[in-house]
């Protein structure tokens, strides 16, 4: 039991106490919002707009009487009207009223706990190497993962409420469109798309039967490969559906954001933050990455450029540095958000009409109101390719450094109990060993079918997934805001 409660425990219990301390107080999410970089677009009041029409307040020809009561109708100006929306910076005091904040701020900041105790953990294996300690970062990884799936699903939710809007055929034609592809993806070979999917759900079928085995129990394996294959297809239909709109609220804010870029080097970064699930696309499209490094054409002699482990390794930090872009180039995306309520009243402008001062007001102020729901959008999915990819180095058994040593086995041995368990008198000491032993046992046994062979292959087609779904939402609402909205 030493080696459960140890360090890593100790590191658990530790975050727990600053997540519920401390981060209150210091919040990372809150900080993204309101270091004063953030500038929202302030409705104006009834009186300012009855001041730029002319009108002033009292009873009016329109006013009418029915019952003893006065009834009102809504004032109206010209859609044209000479109205310059005030800015003002976001503060905390701003946040409390916006729509999913507590969502918002609980999976920032839990994030950033996971991942400094994901650090932690594997600086202490890195350095003790400990052999029979679970890796308790991995529950931290499946926590951040599982909260951003959960939000992104409640906002999904709020699609489907609305009766007359469009968004619900959206959602569910990609999604039908997203398990097609997943089904065509999942029948592509491995010298395409090195996964290592066959290999690993092959390796975990052998090793289920040998258990199965041992346990004196006959069977052809756990599960067959059409129905495990039919399982991802409508897993990743639904992590498609999830990430529509998160990707087609990407593409205006990147177009947006360009619009508002004036150096040279912020547009560079981001168009390399809009192409950023590409290349993280083609890091396992084998023929394109892997083929031209491993056997690149520079002459008769092909020579490797680097090693296979070092090229899995690279292609983790790769992945891990886009993710850092993205998050860097957040606040110039949310601010292009924000600007959309000044675009909303430019646009009206060059209209002709009039338009009720409370339906103004809605417009200004709807932009602000979502905000978090926009950051959400934003932060999941890259939340949710982070923590993926740390959890394929650690369950995959690869390596952060850059030539790192062969991976050995990381089989256990199915030993017999020692045999000074059973010569001991039936004491409670005893029976807590023979117990601790059996445990042991019993979670080597899981290690020999979960491997990390299986694991590389699970985690490395959902990181890509996810990543292909993005980039094929965002470039479809790249050419719908560019072109068809023109139109």
């Amino acid at each position: 039991m030493k080696g459960v409660i140890g360090v890593q425990l100790v590191v658990t219990m530790v975050m727990a106490s600053v997540i519920q301390k401390i981060i209150p107080h210091y919040s990372f999410a809150r900080w993204l919002l309101c270091s004063g970089s953030l500038q929202w677009y302030q409705h104006p009041t009834e009186e300012d707009l009855r001041l730029l029409a002319g009108k002033q307040r009292g009873k009016s020809k329109k006013d009418r009487k029915y019952n003893g009561h006065v009834e009102n109708k809504p004032l109206t100006i010209p859609k044209d009207i000479d109205l310059h929306l005030e800015t003002k910076s976001v503060t905390e005091r701003d946040t409390i009223a916006l729509h999913y904040f507590p969502e918002y701020q609980w999976l920032v900041d839990f994030t950033v706990a996971a991942t400094v105790v994901y650090v932690v953990t594997e600086a202490y294996c890195s350095i003790m190497k400990p052999s029979q300690e679970m890796n308790i970062s991995v529950v931290w990884c499946l926590l951040v993962l599982a909260f951003a799936v959960k939000i992104l699903f409640s906002l999904t939710t709020h699609y489907f409420i609305v009766e007359d809007g469009g968004e619900r055929s959206v959602c569910v034609t990609f999604g039908c469109f997203f398990f097609v592809k997943a089904m065509a993806i999942l029948i592509v070979t491995e010298s395409y798309l090195e996964f290592g999917l066959e290999s690993g759900f092959s390796n975990f079928s052998e090793s289920a039967m040998q258990f199965l085995e041992k346990q004196g129990l006959e069977s052809q394996g756990p599960v067959s490969k059409l129905p495990f294959k039919l399982f991802l297809a409508v897993l990743c239909s639904l992590i498609g559906a999830f990430l529509t709109f998160p990707g087609l609220r990407l593409a205006q804010m990147h177009l947006d954001a360009l619009n508002l870029a004036t150096e040279k080097i912020t547009q560079t970064l981001l168009h390399i933050n809009f192409l950023a699930p590409l290349l993280m696309v083609l890091l396992w499209v084998k023929p394109i990455t892997k083929d031209y490094i491993m056997n690149p054409p520079l002459g008769k002699e092909s020579v490797p450029l680097m090693s296979e482990d070092t090229f899995d390794t690279m292609r983790l930090w790769i992945i891990i540095l886009l993710c850092a872009l993205r998050l860097a180039m957040m606040r110039s995306h949310l601010q292009a958000y924000l600007n959309l309520a000044q675009k909303c009243m430019d646009q009206m402008k060059k209209e002709a009409g009039r338009i009720s001062t409370i339906d103004l007001q809605k417009m200004v102020a709807r932009v602000f109101y979502y905000l978090c729901v926009i950051a959400l959008q934003y932060v999941a999915p890259l939340v949710m390719v982070l923590h993926t990819t740390l959890l394929l180095k650690t369950l995959g058994n690869y390596s952060w450094g850059i030539y790192p040593e062969s991976n050995s086995d990381t089989a256990v041995e199915n030993n017999p109990l020692p045999s000074s368990v059973y010569s001991e008198s039936p004491s409670v000491d005893g029976k807590m060993k023979v117990t601790v032993v059996q445990i042991t046992m019993a979670l080597g046994s899981l290690k020999n079918i979960f491997t990390p062979l299986l694991f590389r292959g699970l985690l490395s087609f959902l990181t890509w997934w996810i990543a292909a779904c993005l980039f094929s939402t965002s470039l479809f609402g790249l050419f719908y805001h560019q072109y068809l909205t023109v139109a």
